[in-house]
């Protein structure tokens, strides 16, 4: 071979061992995937769907999850099977967070004549919909109060047990009325399980202002 074949022929060599030296490389800079978020289970049996009848006028379905929160899941079931839940308040309702309930007393202070559930904390996201536990400081201390977020709140996740989300029925829950109590507190008419088949209520109209009563600059704002 002449000398500068030779020579062409070296640094063609070289060029692409750099290559693939810096493919390498770079393969090996690229961070992993990170992991996916765990999605809630598909299963959607009638044993495992809770109604909530809103005084606010209409039915909230919510899709429960017995594989991930088995106890909550059943304490739920049993609660609304005894009628536990008819009538029942929603004591605390902060705008663009939650709205509570399951306090028979409508005070946040009290449960259920059951003892308190262990934790079944999770990965599953509080996200818009989603319905999980309320319970004290003290881990194990839910019993027979739960709200539904109505916007996402990811500062709970793994720290309160996540038991289900609303599948329908969304609306009637963005307008249960707000406060820390509220004033005029919405309610649950009727709690019950889908297989089950409790048919709902005769749901009132909303209740609309006086005729004669002086339009708000709220109201003309549409807040």
């Amino acid at each position: 071979m002449r000398p500068f074949l030779f020579a062409r022929a070296c640094i063609i060599a070289s060029l692409a061992a750099c290559s693939f030296i810096a493919a390498s490389a770079q393969a090996q800079e690229v961070p992993p995937a990170p992991a996916a978020v765990p999605v809630a289970p598909s299963s959607a049996l009638p044993e495992n769907i809770l109604h909530l009848d809103l005084s606010t006028g209409g039915r909230v379905t919510i899709q429960l999850y017995p594989e991930v929160a088995p106890s909550h899941v059943d304490r739920i079931k049993t609660l609304a099977r005894q009628g536990f839940y008819n009538g029942v308040v929603f004591h605390r309702v902060i705008d663009g967070f939650m709205a509570q309930t399951g306090d028979p007393t409508g005070t946040g202070q009290s449960g259920s004549p059951l003892p308190d559930l262990k934790a079944e904390f999770s990965k599953l996201p509080h996200l818009r919909g989603t319905v999980s536990m309320a319970r004290t400081n003290e881990p194990d201390s839910a019993n027979s109060q739960f709200f539904i977020c109505f916007q996402p709140r990811f500062s709970l996740d793994n720290k309160y047990t996540v038991l289900g989300r609303v599948m329908s029925g969304m609306q009637f829950v963005d307008v249960i009325e707000r406060g820390e109590p509220p004033t005029r507190p919405s309610k649950v008419l009727q709690a019950s399980i889908a297989s089950d088949n409790v048919p709902p209520p005769a749901f009132s109209p909303p209740t609309a202002p006086p005729a004669d009563a002086p339009i708000t600059v709220d109201q003309l704002s549409g807040s």
